[in-house]
């Protein structure tokens, strides 16, 4: 196996090529299409492997750091001290070197996650493990300041935007997007993977890299939310996630445990807002 080690910037650009047959009611014609790549990437941590995602390539050193932050290897950035992303014919290592307590606690971790899919259950050993608990996200800690809900026209442009930024759905389809979108509606980050769970991980690692101040924004997907996207947005005290699509029961019982605003089904005109970080209960505006 031939194995070369490479910087982020030199990754494959997450599409290639391919030749098709389109085929109508009056005949058919050859016609190159651009297809969104997957690939295998290994999370190595100090020289064991501990997971394998199928995942698009870009934004590698990002998604090393959030997978390492949602997934509660490591507790804070400075924990993971390098990242050398090594690609050979099978995919990708993402070889990283974290703290020696970090990674003492990753080795107590019994988990079998070899071929996950980011769903976040698969290896799991009892039931109790599926739902995580988090804690409630303030603004101010010192004061208990929940977080504000964002405004409908911050949330409408956001999800616009996430759209129109969207360059590998655009190339190809077939890919999800996460976004970091500021108070003012306008998008500061964004990520795209053909996994919801990795542009998100991509996203927050992002994030955390440019310290950003997450006060700052919220998040917008381009998916549904399930439970582990609430589950990793508020690990990161994001205290708003927004989604194209719908939530799951499980989702919104968590993001009512975080106390963050969760909001779905997200469309021209109709936004739906499952949870509300500022008041006790759901209520209309007179």
């Amino acid at each position: 196996m031939k194995r070369k080690l490479i910087d982020d910037n030199s990754i494959d650009s997450g599409t290639r090529t391919y030749s098709l047959l389109v085929r109508g009611p009056d005949g058919s014609q050859l016609k190159d299409d651009n297809i969104a790549e997957e690939k295998a990437v290994a999370m190595v941590y100090n020289g064991i492997s501990h997971a394998v995602m199928m995942a698009t390539p870009l934004d590698l050193a990002d998604f090393a750091l959030g997978f390492s932050l949602t997934e509660g290897i490591i507790e804070k950035p400075s924990q993971l001290k390098s990242v050398d992303i090594v690609q050979s014919d099978l995919g990708y290592e993402l070889q990283m070197d974290i703290a020696s307590s970090a990674f003492m606690q990753l080795k107590q971790r019994r988990r079998q996650l070899s071929g996950r899919s980011g769903c976040g259950i698969c290896g799991l050993e009892s039931l109790e493990a599926v739902k995580p608990a988090v804690e409630k996200i303030c603004r101010d800690k010192s004061t208990s300041e929940n977080i504000q809900l964002p405004d409908y026209d911050a949330v409408a442009n956001g999800i616009k935007q996430l759209q129109e930024q969207q360059v590998l759905q655009s190339q190809c389809g077939a890919v999800h997007a996460s976004a970091f979108v500021g108070n003012d509606g306008k998008i500061i980050l964004l990520r795209e993977d053909v996994g919801r769970h990795n542009a998100l991980d991509k996203l927050l690692g992002a994030i955390a890299y440019k310290k950003i101040d997450k006060n700052d924004g919220f998040v917008v997907v381009s998916s549904r939310a399930s439970y582990e996207m609430v589950y990793k947005t508020a690990t990161q005290s994001i205290g708003t996630l927004v989604a194209a699509s719908a939530p799951t029961g499980m989702a919104i019982d968590l993001a009512l445990e975080a106390q963050m605003n969760l909001i779905g089904f997200v469309r021209p005109g109709r936004q739906l807002i499952y949870c509300q970080s500022d008041a006790n209960e759901l209520s209309v505006n007179s």
